[in-house]
């Protein structure tokens, strides 16, 4: 069996974003309405731009699925695009005066080219939608075992939430999540957030943010302490900071387990038999400060990861920037942009943990089709229970 991963293709304003995703094995029930709502919550949230009104983002299978199943082969998926006009040069002109904080002008050097136009179609963040669909397939698969995650935004600017997220409360949680505009956990939050992105729409500016995800359900042992790159934290890690505007990712306490002596860090084990045949395997922990991993690994509590995204780059109050036919001191350029997408960037966060999630998952327990896959789990859990041996 090959090892599970996802290659995008598409521009910004192209005809289309293309993902093909290598390495599920047949036999996964693939719910495309699953994969369309994701697509259409990455479209919403406060403070999105205009585009949002013209696309309305949905897959179409290309290869891979039939009657409603994987089948082993690779799963291309399609999304068009309704503002496809990379090819006509009023619409998108050349850009000479690149923004601060995007791929502008390094894309422009690197590429040897005054023209940032081709740079920033390929760089924009249009090209998410093409990774939560890959995200959504991994997530028909990971909901056969009973793994499930879920994002929220957890701050935008200085307006925070503190509710806390739980494997008890977190279905209700679900449901307030998406009665709000910003994707928040609580009213008090969404609406500061709101007012928080309002008060950059009037003074021309962007606002970021913190989103975060808790993946609740992984049994204990998936990814690796052996190589650096099998790191499961370090899968995840690249994925998160992998996504456009991202710029730093934290797990369960992060940077305060820095300020903190050891004795008020690391997560003391118990063992409770009437959880023994949860994925756990019974061992439990009064906290959960690791996020859910250890040496790398997922050790039964759910993983809670935080990403921090920076404001958009494309600002209503152009920074100053060069011209770089004259090298004179210009505007930067604009382009039609969002004051806010945190609340997408959220559902992107979600959705390419998920895919991480199945891939190592399948890395320790693969096969060529779904029902050798549940049994190679089935019986790792069957045996870990029966240790010691």
């Amino acid at each position: 069996m090959a090892t599970l991963s996802y290659r995008t293709a598409g521009e910004s304003h192209g005809k289309a974003l293309i993902t093909l995703v290598e390495g599920l094995p047949a036999g996964i029930p693939v719910d495309k309405d699953l994969i369309d709502r994701e697509l259409l919550r990455r479209q919403g949230g406060y403070g999105r731009g205009g585009r949002q009104k013209i696309e309305t983002d949905k897959i179409e299978f290309l290869t891979g699925v039939r009657m409603g199943h994987t089948i082993a082969s690779p799963v291309t998926m399609i999304i068009p695009n309704k503002d496809s006009r990379l090819d006509d040069p009023s619409a998108t002109p050349p850009l000479h005066r690149p923004r601060p904080g995007h791929a502008d002008l390094a894309g422009s050097i690197k590429w040897l080219t005054t023209d940032c136009r081709e740079t920033l179609e390929r760089a924009s963040a249009r090209e998410t939608a093409a990774r939560v669909a890959a995200g959504g397939l991994a997530r028909c698969f990971l909901k056969q075992f009973g793994i499930e995650v879920f994002g929220f935004v957890r701050a935008v600017g200085g307006a925070t939430s503190n509710v806390e997220v739980t494997p008890d409360n977190w279905r209700e949680l679900l449901k307030t999540r998406d009665a709000s505009e910003v994707y928040a956990l609580d009213a008090a939050s969404d609406a500061a957030m709101k007012d928080f992105i309002n008060d950059q729409k009037m003074a021309k500016d962007t606002a970021g943010g913190i989103v975060e995800a808790h993946v609740f359900g992984c049994p204990v042992g998936i990814g690796s302490c052996m190589t650096w790159d099998g790191r499961l934290d370090s899968r995840i890690a690249a994925a998160v900071v992998g996504i456009q505007a991202f710029k730093g990712v934290e797990f369960g306490l992060g940077f305060e387990a820095a300020r903190r002596p050891g004795s008020k860090v690391h997560d003391e084990i118990g063992f409770d038999p009437s959880q023994k045949g949860s994925p756990s395997l019974g061992f439990v922990r009064g906290s959960n400060n690791a996020g859910g991993l250890e040496g790398g690994m997922t050790n039964g509590k759910p993983i809670v990861v935080r990403g921090a995204m920076k404001p958009i780059s494309t600002l209503g109050k152009p920074l100053k920037s060069v011209d770089l036919n004259t090298k004179e001191t210009a505007e930067a350029g604009w382009e039609r942009s969002d004051i806010s997408a945190i609340s997408a960037a959220s559902v992107v966060m979600e959705n390419v943990i998920t895919f991480e999630i199945a891939r190592a998952f399948l890395e320790k327990f693969g096969g060529d089709s779904m029902t050798e896959v549940r049994a190679n789990y089935d019986n790792f859990l069957a045996t870990a229970r029966k240790l010691p041996l």
